[in-house]
C-alpha cells in the first residue's frame, strides 16, 4: 500500500454493527408496542417486512426524493401495512422510538476497538455517513468511538449524500486533505467505494460476509484487523 495521510471511514456495517443493533431495536419494539397483539405474529416477520419497505425508501432519500422526517415513519407505515393494520400515529410513534432506542446499541464489528487503536496513534481518523446526523453522533458518543475521529462528516453538514461526490469534495476541504493522499475505508460498493474513487480517493472495500461481486476493487479485506497489516 501507498503512504497515506488522511483515513476515512463509513460508520454503519464497518464499524458500527448496524445489524446486530437494529435487531435488537427491533425486538424492543416488538415487546414495547406489544406488536404480536396487532397480528404481527413473529418478531421475524415484521424485521423481513421493515427491510423491505425500508430499503427501498432508503433509496428515494439518498436521491433527494424524500425527507427523512417521512421516511422516519414511512418506513413502519408501510411495515405495518402488510400486516392490515392502518394507524399512522403507531407508525409515528415506533418510528420515533426506533432513533431513539436504535443508536443506545453498542455492538461493534469485530476487531473495531483495536484496529481504531492502532489506526489514530498514526493516521488523523474521519467518519463520512449518510446516517442521520443527530443519530450518528449518539452511536459514536455511546460506542466509545467517538474519541477515535477528529472530524464526523455527515451528508446533512455536506449537503450531499454518498455516492455523490459533493460529500468526499466537502469532507477533502474541511479536514485540508489532498484526494491522492487520502483513504476511504467502507463496506458498500457504490455509496463508499464508487463515490470516494469518483472524488479522486483510493478506498477500500470492507466485505465480511465475503459478498461475491464483479471486482474492479484495488483492495478488498474481510476483517478490520487486516488494516493493522497494511497502513
Amino acid at each position: 500500500m501507498k503512504v497515506y495521510r488522511h483515513l476515512f471511514f463509513d460508520l454503519d456495517r464497518t464499524l458500527w454493527d448496524f445489524d446486530k443493533n437494529a435487531r435488537e431495536a427491533f425486538a424492543d419494539i416488538y415487546s414495547i408496542f406489544k406488536l404480536k397483539d396487532y397480528g404481527i405474529g413473529s418478531l421475524d416477520d415484521f424485521v423481513k417486512s421493515y427491510h423491505l419497505h425500508n430499503d427501498v425508501l432508503w433509496e428515494l432519500y439518498r436521491q433527494g426524493k424524500i425527507e427523512k422526517e417521512y421516511l422516519r415513519w414511512k418506513r413502519f407505515e408501510d411495515t405495518l401495512g402488510d400486516f392490515g393494520i392502518s394507524n399512522k400515529q403507531l407508525a409515528m410513534e415506533i418510528g420515533h422510538e426506533y432513533i431513539t432506542i436504535s443508536p443506545q446499541k453498542v455492538n461493534l464489528l469485530p476487531n473495531t476497538l483495536i484496529t481504531l487503536d492502532y489506526l489514530h496513534l498514526r493516521y488523523p481518523l474521519y467518519i463520512i455517513t449518510n446516517g442521520f446526523e443527530e443519530v450518528q453522533f449518539t452511536k459514536l458518543a455511546n460506542s466509545n468511538l467517538a474519541g477515535y475521529f477528529q472530524f464526523v462528516i455527515t451528508s446533512e453538514a455536506a449537503g450531499f449524500k454518498k455516492p455523490d461526490q459533493g460529500i468526499f469534495n466537502y469532507a477533502l476541504k474541511l479536514v485540508n486533505a489532498d484526494p491522492s493522499e487520502s483513504l476511504m475505508i467502507g463496506d458498500d460498493l457504490i455509496t463508499d467505494i464508487s463515490g470516494a474513487v469518483q472524488a479522486g480517493m483510493d478506498a477500500i472495500f470492507f466485505n465480511p460476509g465475503q459478498i461475491a461481486h464483479n471486482g474492479g476493487v484495488a483492495h478488498e479485506i474481510f476483517d478490520l484487523i487486516e488494516l493493522t497489516k497494511m497502513l
